[in-house]
């Protein structure tokens, strides 16, 4: 997969840095929930709501991270960020009440997704603008890859179910997650771009095509949640199909955006082929969901026949979503700003991955049928939706440069 990329040397030590950061979050991902509740003696509610506070807290901190990396060279701000939310990390080993559990959840939160400003201004930086689309494919193919280790070794900590298994997995956890902080030092320094001498400071928040387009892709993103809450309590509990299809879906994800997700990033990384693909992509995610649906009330076998076909259009429309959202997301965002663009853009995903398990939980569940058609419409209008507005940035960026004194 390595030898997919073009040859500079920043591009790979993205790439490992990427590897070692999905190993961590894998990890803890994994046992985190059994950590939590086995060992420290939270309820299930309670880290649910700690988590859901978290991720409230870090979604307002990816816009100013991404302006100071802006303002002060990414790279730099890339490895601090992550320096210390790998510190923060072992704070988990200390938990031993809610309200601390809270606190060092949002910590993490905050600074993950400033260093996720900052690593998307880094990648803006030193990748060529024709190459950061199949870059950010070749990242998300690698992330798989690195979820599905640091979960293989999970199982360790899972076997023993220890406070010191569980320990040495945090530590673990850590250790990969400042291996990737630190590999982030293999890229070149990027200069810091001075600030404007006149406008505002967070140009994305007045860039209203843009935000729009973020708004948009993270709808398309609450898709994210269908497999990983609304498909395996479908099968549970509204379907015949076996309890191992579950896993043979989220199996079948995995795999398939490994292997396809670099094939299905080609025509992305200009804005109209961006465009384009998240428009399929609405549409895809419409007939997964009508094949989701249609598997309640069948015989085991053919209920399992559905439910794997709606995972493979689901897959599919995932990957032009994921393409598309990255050519959007750097092809419109100016090179003085990439760090704040980015970390806007990133907002709507971070977004629908707090509303998205109550939504798809209560509507898909609660509604059946008319659940997943509703949301199937949902996405294939917003997709339907995303051209013209793309049209509408690229129009309001021409009339900008006009407006520049030659």
């Amino acid at each position: 997969m390595i030898s997919l990329l073009p040859s500079h040397a920043a591009t790979r030590s993205l790439i490992y840095s990427t590897l070692a950061a999905s190993v961590s979050r894998g990890l803890f991902v994994t046992i985190s929930i059994i950590y939590f509740t086995k060992q420290i003696g939270l309820t299930a509610t309670q880290v649910g709501l700690g988590m859901t506070i978290a991720a409230v807290a870090g979604m307002f901190s990816g816009v100013p991270a991404g302006y100071v990396a802006d303002r002060a060279g990414p790279r730099g701000i890339a490895v601090l960020l992550g320096v210390i939310r790998s510190a923060f990390l072992l704070l988990y080993l200390a938990v031993d009440n809610f309200l601390f559990f809270v606190l060092v959840a949002c910590a993490i939160a905050v600074f993950d997704a400033a260093g996720g400003a900052a690593r998307g201004a880094l990648l803006a930086s030193v990748v060529p603008s024709e190459d950061r689309v199949k870059a950010r494919a070749i990242l998300r193919s690698v992330t798989n890859v690195g979820w599905v280790a640091g979960a293989a070794a999970a199982g360790v900590a899972l076997h023993y179910n220890t406070w010191t298994a569980y320990a040495a997995m945090f530590v673990i956890c850590a250790a990969a997650s400042l291996a990737s902080a630190l590999l982030n030092l293999r890229i070149p320094a990027v200069a810091p771009i001075p600030r404007a001498a006149s406008g505002p400071k967070l140009v994305v928040l007045r860039d209203r095509p843009y935000l729009s387009l973020a708004v948009l892709n993270g709808i398309l993103c609450i898709h994210y949640g269908m497999l990983n809450v609304a498909v395996p309590l479908w099968v549970s509990e509204r379907t015949n199909a076996p309890a191992w299809v579950i896993a043979g879906l989220a199996a079948t994800n995995a795999t398939v955006v490994v292997f396809l997700q670099i094939r299905a990033s080609r025509g992305t990384a200009d804005v109209d082929g961006a465009a384009r693909a998240q428009r399929a992509s609405g549409l895809l995610l419409l007939g997964g969901c009508l094949l989701y649906a249609l598997a309640a009330g069948q015989p085991a076998w053919v209920a399992a026949a559905f439910l794997f076909a709606g995972a493979l259009v689901h897959v599919v429309g995932e990957l032009r979503q994921a393409a598309g959202s990255w050519g959007i997301a750097f092809g419109l965002a100016p090179d003085h700003a990439q760090g704040q663009y980015q970390g806007l853009y990133d907002t709507g995903f971070s977004l629908a991955n707090i509303i998205a398990p109550a939504l798809l939980t209560t509507v898909v569940i609660g509604w059946g049928f008319g659940g997943w058609l509703l949301f199937g419409v949902i996405f294939a209008v917003t997709g339907l939706a995303v051209p013209p507005v793309a049209r509408w940035a690229q129009r309001t960026r021409v009339q900008e440069k006009e407006l520049v004194p030659a």
